[in-house]
């Protein structure tokens, strides 16, 4: 499940402390070699997984230090991920709360998370592909969730960096077949352990009964009927075994165009309109045309729909009045270098024209599109009361993302954690996107992957950034559902179809949630990443965004009233979509960039005083009550408050104080006030040591 097992499996556990790790120069090692040799290191492996190859010597750099010093260990390539043991974790202890995923540990890439390998060969940075005839005496891994890995494979046998280096680049990036995919072993091997929530309530949809619920939640029943025609996939391959049509929709019209021009129900709004989408009719070779059949099919089609009860329908045809694939993958292929940082010196290099990168990639100006298409489906549903049919080729990407949006806009319970969840299943894996083509999971081409998924999630941060007591779950949960789409134990996000995932895959490898795939999302500097980030930045972030395509008139309208009011959290809910209020997803996008990060800052830590101290008072005064005469011997414990909050930064969960970031190789007008946020989290740290003398 979406909620259990891969949101809820990454947080609440104990995560290691920072602690006094001992860093190496890569000169040192040489010195230190039988020792590290002799160092045993355990490997801890999922059921199924295998090892294929190692090397010991292994330098993994620290990133923020120019890559001058590192912790040296074992580098290790199974087939499911790429591991390092490093000598430093047997120091760690268990004494401070971080995010901790519970299947993939710090040091760990999924072979599906590698995005690029590269080589240093005196001192020149080079793509990794195929055969190597000359290996390098350096690795750096570049990981689909913004990842930056450095290796110093100089003091490592010869051999052995052949082995890893050719085993990595092999596993990592040439073409697989479906069942060669770690899920199948683990499923085989795991299947045993697997267990369901039973508190766990997000709706499957694969069955008619899921279906007939959910209709009778949103009153769409009257109108609308739940089909069982393509039980077996007997129709279509591409739609699920159960589906929602118009009721006054023949059954035999269903079976002709193996499904394709059949309106299919999404949702119905409280005053009876319904969202709908319907995938295009193949074209005629000859003519690249329509041909009279479907015509008159589609003629049918739309009076059937057209005629009461269903009144008027706008149309909305996403494949040509709206985003391309293209634009989407060139926007992120652009938007993601931001954030693959090697170290401190090319962060301050690229500061410098930092925004007008993030400009040019388009990136957030295709969030602020999506999110204002969404607004213009909820005002034709909302306030003109007509029903909404969205087209597109195969009604599997675009259709997603924006029905998707128009329902957590519009309905509360798809706000909820299990209502998400639930809205996730049925729109985007039940709708049959194609994770595993989008995700490019078997690295069948060349092309990038096409982040539909994590674009819609990129939006929906926007929503949860702008109005968070509507939501029922954080941020952090949408970063964890995001990292999920490279973890290949959950069947979710590696199928296209429900049809492909029934065929091979047998149904305890699914969490509860976790039955279809995904795609990412992006977003920039968030509240709780702000004070100082937002004091030297928030001044220029208004000129990145584009205003062309202003909302019309009556969209205008119907925006701007919304905003004059009082937001109700359980009602409609509308973004802001002018240019300053669209901002990067910080916690996703800058989690692993130690410069970003706010020391004893950030919302977190905020939260994590005020509740220190609402414990604290409430521990003191049941003392008082028991001792009414003895409140003077209370007052030594008075110092124990801020003990846990001044380790937080603006970037927690995922990040805690473990360092200081180095001073930019570059002056920059706001790093004065940087220098003034570590001396109020060397305060804070003062006051905690005083406190304990």
């Amino acid at each position: 499940m979406l909620g259990k097992g891969v949101v809820g499996g990454g947080g609440g556990t104990k995560a290691p402390k920072p602690s006094f790790v001992s860093y190496v120069r890569p000169e040192e090692i040489h010195t230190n070699e039988k020792e590290v040799t002799e160092k045993e290191v355990t490997l801890h492996l999922l059921p199924g997984e295998q090892l294929l190859c190692e090397a010991s010597t292994v330098l993994k750099y620290v990133q923020e230090d120019s890559c001058q010093r590192g912790i040296y260990g074992k580098l290790v390539c199974t087939d499911f991920k790429i591991a390092f043991l490093g000598d430093d974790d047997s120091a760690l202890d268990n004494d401070e709360t971080q995010f901790k995923n519970k299947v993939i540990g710090e040091n760990d890439i999924t072979l599906h998370c590698v995005d690029q390998i590269y080589g240093v060969f005196d001192e020149k940075k080079k793509t990794l592909f195929g055969q190597l005839k000359k290996y390098p005496e350096k690795l750096i891994i570049h990981c689909k969730d913004l990842r930056v890995f450095h290796f110093c494979l100089r003091y490592t046998k010869e051999e052995e960096v052949k082995r890893i280096v050719s085993g990595i680049i092999h596993h990592t990036q040439a073409p697989k077949l479906l069942k060669r995919l770690f899920l199948f072993s683990y499923a085989a091997a795991a299947q045993n352990h697997a267990a369901t929530d039973p508190r766990n309530h997000t709706v499957m949809f694969d069955t008619l009964k899921d279906w007939c619920w959910e209709l009778e939640r949103t009153k769409g029943s009257v109108k609308y009927k739940a089909v069982s025609v393509n039980e077996g996939y007997k129709v279509c391959e591409r739609l699920p075994a159960y589906f929602v049509v118009p009721t006054p929709l023949p059954e035999e019209d269903l079976s002709r165009f193996q499904g394709h021009g059949i309106p299919l129900w999404c949702w119905s709004c409280h005053n009876g309109c319904a969202l709908l989408k319907m995938s295009a009719l193949p074209k005629k070779e000859q003519d690249d045309g329509l041909s009279q059949m479907q015509k008159s099919f589609l003629d049918g089609i739309y009076k059937t729909i057209h005629r009461p009860p269903y009144e008027i329908v706008k149309t909305e045809d996403l494949s040509s009045n709206f985003l391309s694939l293209q634009d989407i993958q060139t926007a992120y292929s652009k938007f993601k270098q931001l954030f693959l940082i090697d170290n401190s010196t090319e962060f301050w290099d690229t500061d410098i024209k930092w925004f007008s990168l993030l400009e040019s990639s388009s990136w957030l100006d295709i969030i602020r599109r999506c999110l204002k298409k969404a607004i213009e489906i909820t005002e034709c549903l909302e306030a003109q009361n007509v029903n909404v049919l969205l087209l597109e080729e195969n009604a599997s990407d675009l259709c997603c993302l924006v029905s998707s949006l128009v329902q957590v806009m519009m309905d509360p319970h798809c706000r909820t954690r299990i209502g998400f969840q639930s809205l996730v299943q049925k729109e985007w894996i039940m709708g049959g996107h194609s994770f595993l083509d989008r995700c490019n999971h078997l690295r069948q081409s060349d092309k990038e992957e096409v982040p539909v998924f994590l674009l819609f999630l990129d939006c929906v941060w926007q929503l949860v950034h702008q109005h968070p007591p509507a939501f029922d779950f954080t941020e952090t949960y949408l970063t964890v559902l995001s990292d999920s789409l490279y973890i290949p134990i959950f069947s979710t996000f590696f199928f296209n179809s429900p049809h492909q995932k029934d065929n091979v895959h047998q149904r305890q490898l699914s969490l509860p949630l976790t039955q279809s795939k995904s795609s990412p999302k992006r977003g920039f500097f968030r509240e709780e990443t702000d004070h100082l980030i937002k004091n030297l930045l928030g001044k220029r972030i208004s000129k990145l965004i584009n205003s062309s395509d202003e909302l019309h008139d009556n969209l205008r309208e119907f925006y701007d009233s919304w905003h004059s009011k009082p937001t109700d959290y359980h009602g409609l809910l509308l973004p802001h979509i002018e240019g300053p209020e669209i901002k990067v997803w910080a916690q996703r996008y800058l989690r692993w960039i130690p410069e970003a990060q706010i020391l004893g800052g950030g919302r977190a830590a905020t939260v994590s005083k005020l509740l220190e101290m609402m414990e604290e008072v409430e521990r003191l005064q049941e003392k008082i009550d028991a001792r009414p005469h003895g409140q003077g011997a209370l007052l030594a414990e008075a110092p124990l408050l801020l003990r846990g909050s001044a380790r937080l930064s603006a970037l927690f969960p995922f990040a805690l104080l473990q360092r200081h970031p180095s001073k930019p190789v570059l002056p920059t007008s706001g790093w004065k006030a940087l220098g003034d946020e570590e001396d109020l989290a060397k305060r804070e740290d003062e006051f905690v040591d005083l406190g304990d003398v």
